[in-house]
């Protein structure tokens, strides 16, 4: 099944506190797992951002929302127990425990109030997704923006500012050291592309071999097979082919199946890494996001 939003987790969650042990969260992350039947892999799929499990983050803002109606208390950190009136509401046998629920609730509703102005929730709204959420899905939504307008940038730029630009994101990445001895011309850029080698680490260990070009078409397997060609006439072992579009999956299989080592990064993935090492972009704003330190307030 899919992972349920925090509020469809509401409801099996104060179900579980109503025998009114206290349980620590890990405990509560566990046994709604479990109900809901989640695979190992939904367990462990995590945020756009990588920082936590997507169905740790629903369960504890789930218990946040019940806590602040009063339905759930904290008798010590980082546990829960259902209060008298969790036990009341339980008795009630509701069919579903959402916002609009909750909105009963006079503390609950300052709660709401403090909180900046959100989208009306609807009767039939049940997957509205917690506030870390809607900003992660912000986050992401501009970041895919500002990959696309890059990309459309990229394919207008010329042949050789196309170079500098890749050579500027290899460097970002920790390859060759310093522009002016990072890449090498190896061939000319009438095709669109360029083709150059980098050194792998500031030392010079081992040198990459680098292919870019512009295209609008996919790459196919006959282009992959010429740079791994190249590399053999270099007497080179490992190579980056860039280009602006994408690449055919005989392409990805082929790269799978040869002794050269090849990287293949498509414009998606190049405008990904541009955005990762600040190239060509710049920042706007910044918001930090904090939580409370536990262990702050911990006396032993």
């Amino acid at each position: 099944m899919t992972i349920p939003d925090f509020q469809t987790i509401m409801l099996p969650l104060l179900k579980l506190m109503s025998d009114g042990n206290i349980r620590p969260l890990a405990n509560l992350r566990e046994s709604l797992s479990g109900f809901f039947g989640l695979s190992e892999d939904e367990r462990v799929e995590l945020l756009p951002s990588g920082t936590q499990p997507v169905f740790d983050n629903r369960v504890a803002w789930a218990t946040i929302y019940l806590h602040k109606a009063v339905l759930l208390e904290r008798p010590k950190r980082g546990c829960y127990k259902i209060t008298e009136r969790g036990l009341a509401v339980f008795e009630e046998d509701p069919k579903k425990i959402d916002i609009k629920f909750l909105q009963k609730f006079s503390e609950f509703q300052e709660f709401r109030n403090k909180k900046k102005k959100e989208p009306p929730t609807n009767e039939d709204d049940q997957a509205e997704i917690n506030p870390a959420e809607a900003l992660e899905n912000a986050y992401q939504e501009i970041q895919k923006t500002l990959a696309f307008d890059l990309l459309q940038t990229i394919k207008d730029c010329t042949p050789a500012f196309f170079e500098r630009l890749v050579i500027d994101v290899l460097i970002k990445m920790g390859y060759g050291g310093s522009r002016r001895e990072a890449g090498q011309a190896m061939g000319k850029s009438g095709d669109g592309g360029i083709d150059g080698i980098i050194k792998e680490d500031k030392l010079g260990l081992d040198i990459i071999y680098i292919q870019a070009k512009r295209w609008e078409g996919s790459v196919g397997r006959p282009e992959i097979q010429k740079f791994a060609g190249a590399l053999q006439g270099q007497r080179a072992r490992k190579g980056i082919f860039i280009t602006t579009s994408s690449f055919t999956k005989d392409a990805l299989d082929y790269v799978l199946n040869i002794d050269s080592k090849i990287i293949l990064i498509d414009g998606e993935r190049l405008a990904e890494l541009m955005i990762e090492n600040n190239v060509g972009v710049s920042s706007i704003g910044a918001y930090e996001i904090k939580k409370i330190d536990s262990d702050y307030f911990f006396d032993e």
